[in-house]
């Protein structure tokens, strides 16, 4: 049994980040510059800006779940380092509204706990954000790094049934060198055509875990993104490193008109 399609385009948190980083420094430097030259209208501005941030961090965390559980690829360097983004992100926005909670009205003086709590949660945020930094540049999360001719994101849920092969596509979905991602009973499988016909493969590298799927693919080799381990598509054997242990891949027919896949007793 099949589900419908769905197709990946842009994540938006990339265009919202700016705000709750703009709104929490404007917090604190207005908070400190108030405190230390006795100005209430700029501790005011900065306790009004510290909300706002807050509100803004909390709608830019949205899109950054939703690439947390549904792009960033489980059991990967790339896992890792989002886990560690998001906490990091997550304390650095619970301590602003800890010291917001605790002067109790924006337009109350700042406390020089306050303002503790405000600069440990601009040094989380800093290095929230150079994290966030590597997620996009090194495991290219958040941006549209699709190769040429290789067609619009394809990224699909498969329901088992009782029979022994799977239809997954049909024969003139997918062009030469182009791929599709397949989630079937929680696994993560790259339906590809090649110029010979269909295959299919595991999506995760054996290097550091990056989708293949996401990667580029070319006269029946697929390159991972993240550090460039190349696999064949029908071997899984692998062309070349880092990556050190080959691929799996899965039997695919085409018959009818249909794509079906075979995953055997597994």
């Amino acid at each position: 049994m099949r589900s419908r399609a769905s197709f990946r385009g842009h994540p938006i948190h990339p265009a919202l980040i700016p705000f709750p980083f703009a709104f929490l420094y404007g917090a604190f430097i207005f908070d400190l510059a108030g405190r230390l030259t006795d100005h209430p209208a700029w501790w005011r501005t900065g306790g009004h800006l510290g909300l706002i941030g807050i509100a803004a961090a909390l709608v830019a965390a949205i899109p950054g779940f939703v690439d947390y559980f549904g792009t960033v690829p489980p059991k990967s360097s790339g896992k890792e380092r989002a886990t560690k983004h998001m906490l990091v992100n997550l304390g650095a926005v619970v301590l602003f509204a800890v010291a917001c909670i605790i002067r109790g009205h924006p337009g109350a003086m700042p406390g020089t706990s306050e303002l503790v709590l405000q600069g440990i949660g601009l040094a989380l945020l800093t290095m929230g954000g150079w994290m966030g930094g590597v997620l996009v540049n090194r495991n290219q999360i958040g941006v549209d790094h699709r190769y040429a001719r290789a067609g619009r994101w394809k990224e699909e849920t498969i329901q088992r049934g009782s029979g022994g092969s799977l239809l997954v596509a049909r024969s003139d979905e997918l062009k030469p060198d182009q791929m599709k991602l397949l989630h079937v009973d929680g696994r993560r499988i790259v339906l590809a055509r090649t110029e010979s016909g269909y295959v299919a493969f595991d999506d995760g590298c054996t290097h550091k875990g990056g989708s293949l799927a996401g990667g580029v693919m070319i006269g029946g080799v697929v390159q991972c993104p993240w550090h460039g381990s190349q696999f064949d598509c029908r071997s899984g054997r692998v062309k070349a490193g880092p990556a050190e242990q080959p691929i799996s891949t899965y039997p695919v027919t085409e018959t009818s008109g249909e794509v079906r896949l075979s995953l055997g007793s597994q």
